[in-house]
């Protein structure tokens, strides 16, 4: 009898899984309990899906790093019953939480795969449905009795992206998400097609490990021309400041006025570090190829390449929390942990 996966769907809160009661219009939770009966097309799936939801499911801009823990733990005490995981999330900061997990989840080698939607699921042109069957089918994909993905997923609109590499660029369309950066492992047509070259295997020797701690001392700085000394200063000197995630031009580049690098200059010397992100969509942080970020490299400020500004805030809380020595942290940072930076 050929091997059935089990898998765990966790709700968390999130559009794709509200109902609209048609008399109100009005939007309520979904008994996820009855989630075959709502989408009897999941009968098909040669898996068995058990489900899991928040004591209270919240709307995603209510995320934070105690909700992480919690869905970390969720995996941690399921995961010798499971061979995959689905989280279900609001679109609005998946990629935070995406990227986050896949910080806190080191050696992974079972899939967990991030998904939601841009309308509710009982809505008559909904996305929910095609979301959520393909990631649950994803999650199931086996291959010479080992998992296919064995890392922190984002599936959206036809597209499994890494999620530590994933943006949000749109609240409107169907197609809520990109990745930059990094192509994506598989896409979802008439055929799932995997990109098996982008996919990493684990070594599945290596026993799960879960970081707990985060640390949220951290905040981040968009330039734009006209930036002021006193607001700039202020920002630098919130109380117990450990890191700055620094949104910068083009390939990480800045203004060179006088004020701007003594600050900077003044809040690395202090132990904050300052992470050099690009406000582009795609490309890289490059710093030296103009004069405008030379300065910065001369002063410490760490390269973020090409990583995302939501990956590198959620990077810059896992290292704090790490409590990693001053002498290697630049190094870590730039060396990627979980696929998150070319």
């Amino acid at each position: 009898m050929p091997y059935k996966a089990k898998i765990l769907l966790v709700y968390t809160g999130g559009t794709i899984g509200m109902i609209k009661d048609f008399e109100t219009g009005a939007l309520k939770a979904f008994n996820f309990k009855k989630l075959l009966q709502r989408i009897p097309e999941l009968k098909q799936l040669d898996c068995e899906i058990e489900t899991y939801s928040f004591e209270k499911p919240i709307d995603s801009s209510n995320m934070n790093p105690e909700r992480w823990v919690e869905i970390v733990e969720i995996i941690e005490n399921s995961y010798e019953q499971f061979d995959g995981f689905v989280v279900l999330h609001g679109s609005d900061t998946m990629s935070y939480s995406a990227s986050a997990v896949s910080f806190m989840l080191e050696n992974l080698s079972k899939p967990v795969v991030f998904t939601g939607s841009q309308l509710p699921i009982g809505d008559l042109r909904t996305d929910a449905k095609e979301n959520l069957i393909t990631a649950i089918q994803i999650a199931s994909l086996r291959q010479k009795n080992k998992a296919v993905f064995q890392e922190v997923c984002l599936y959206f609109e036809y597209k499994l992206y890494r999620g530590n590499r994933t943006t949000k660029v749109n609240a409107e369309h169907f197609k809520a998400f990109s990745s930059p950066n990094f192509p994506p492992l598989a896409e979802s047509g008439v055929h799932l097609k995997v990109n098996n070259e982008l996919v990493p295997t684990q070594n599945n020797a290596l026993k799960l490990q879960v970081h707990k701690n985060l640390d949220c001392n951290v905040v981040i700085i968009k330039l734009f021309p006209g930036i002021n000394h006193a607001v700039f200063s202020t920002l630098l000197e919130v109380p117990n400041l450990k890191g700055i995630i620094l949104e910068t031009y083009g390939a990480g580049n800045a203004s060179t006025e006088d004020w701007f690098v003594a600050d900077l200059k003044s809040a690395i010397k202090k132990g904050i570090y300052v992470i050099n992100v690009t406000q582009c969509s795609g490309g890289s942080v490059n710093m030296g190829q103009y004069e405008t970020s030379s300065l910065l490299k001369k002063i410490g400020v760490i390269s973020g390449k090409d990583i995302t500004t939501e990956a590198a805030i959620c990077k810059l809380m896992y290292l704090l929390g790490q409590n990693v020595s001053p002498k290697v942290f630049k190094t870590i940072f730039e060396t990627p942990l979980r696929g998150e930076l070319s």
